[in-house]
């Protein structure tokens, strides 16, 4: 691992340099960042055209290709992996074809001065962990309320009742009002007392039958005695599945984005 060179990198190369450069890099499945004057053509499922700007562009080894303006974090231009790459020096403008088939579609970034190319084979074995605020696992829940049950329909949520907000309210498939209650950790006595405040309250305005519901990764020990006593129920749902849901839910948001380009 000592004798690894990970980056090669070159600073203000000319448009022929900066063609072999990346067209090398690209065959050998090594990442690419580009930093410099460009302009991008996007055609397939709709079109867009991005004038010049400095810009920086990153080709990963699986075929992805993001295009960045110099200040947010979403790409103004993105392939996603699996790209067929063609490089071409035209007229001293270095050319980058990203495309694929299904569905067809291309972008096409040229540049006519680099500032900067760095090329890398890149090594991460690390696991990625994402876990969800509560405020996450409420909107997981809203997004897919299959995550608390299936036949579940949110009315509304941190609806005000006397003693505080319920995190979720709705209506169960046999038409029984459900008052959720969330915890993203170990949910124990206090959560289980909060719960049972707000249906005791809601009980007294709405004629109508009524269920409570603890939802957390896990009850502490005894909880599940207090629950069973105050008519109480609970429901396992682990955070990082709402997390997953939300982060598809961002994926989703960033496609139909590019769609409608």
């Amino acid at each position: 691992m000592s004798n690894r060179k990970p980056v090669d990198t070159l600073e203000h190369p000319t448009v022929e340099q900066a063609t072999e450069f990346v067209k090398t890099a690209i065959s050998e499945h090594k990442a690419v960042i580009l930093v410099g004057n460009c302009w991008v053509d996007y055609k397939g499922r709709a079109s867009s055209k991005l004038e010049p700007g400095e810009r920086i562009v990153m080709i990963k080894d699986d075929g992805s290709v993001l295009v960045h303006r110099p200040s947010g974090y979403e790409p103004v231009n993105w392939q996603p992996a699996g790209c067929m790459f063609q490089t071409s020096n035209y007229e001293d403008v270095l050319r980058v074809r990203a495309a694929r088939s299904k569905p067809h579609e291309s972008v096409n970034i040229s540049f006519d001065q680099i500032f900067l190319i760095s090329t890398m084979r890149l090594i991460d074995r690390g696991v990625f962990s994402l876990h969800a605020s509560e405020a996450d696992m409420q909107k997981a829940i809203l997004l897919d309320p299959c995550l608390f049950e299936e036949g579940f329909n949110p009315i509304s949520y941190e609806k005000k009742v006397e003693p505080g907000f319920v995190d979720v309210y709705g209506v169960d498939k046999n038409g029984k009002l459900v008052i959720v209650e969330l915890k993203r950790r170990v949910a124990g006595r206090d959560a289980v007392l909060q719960l049972a405040k707000y249906v005791d309250h809601i009980k007294t305005v709405a004629n109508r039958d009524l269920r409570g519901v603890l939802v957390a990764p896990r009850l502490a020990k005894g909880i599940q005695t207090l629950l069973d006593s105050l008519g109480l129920e609970f429901k396992s749902l682990d955070p990082k599945k709402c997390a997953d849901v939300l982060q598809r839910s961002e994926t989703t948001k960033l496609e139909d984005f590019f769609d409608k380009k």
